[in-house]
């Protein structure tokens, strides 16, 4: 079950750079795929988030409180600050291709 940590991590690593990423090249070519991007880059946010709530449920199966008292707070602002910055990041990109 830990690797559904490693997992969200790496998905929220990939949601953050998907939109950066995009920001940086856009002018080098056509770039018509922004809403494929921004796509991809929400869904990653949310599978990471979703891995969360699938390992905080098997911490609930085997009655680890401890663990969950441990991890519950940091849980939800590290999820907040996730979801945050990838909207902003993707309400960016899509705001400089438009604007372009």
């Amino acid at each position: 079950m830990g690797y559904f940590n490693i997992a969200s991590l790496i998905l929220g690593v990939v949601a953050w750079f998907i939109p950066i990423i995009a920001l940086v090249y856009y002018k080098q070519r056509e770039n018509s795929s922004w809403a494929l991007l921004t796509f991809l880059s929400i869904s990653a946010c949310a599978i990471a988030l979703l891995f969360q709530i699938v390992y905080q449920n098997h911490l609930v199966r085997i009655e680890d409180w401890a663990a969950l008292m441990d991890t519950s707070g940091t849980l939800v602002r590290v999820g907040t600050v996730l979801v945050l910055v990838t909207l902003v990041s993707n309400g960016v990109m899509i705001y400089r291709h438009k604007a372009s």
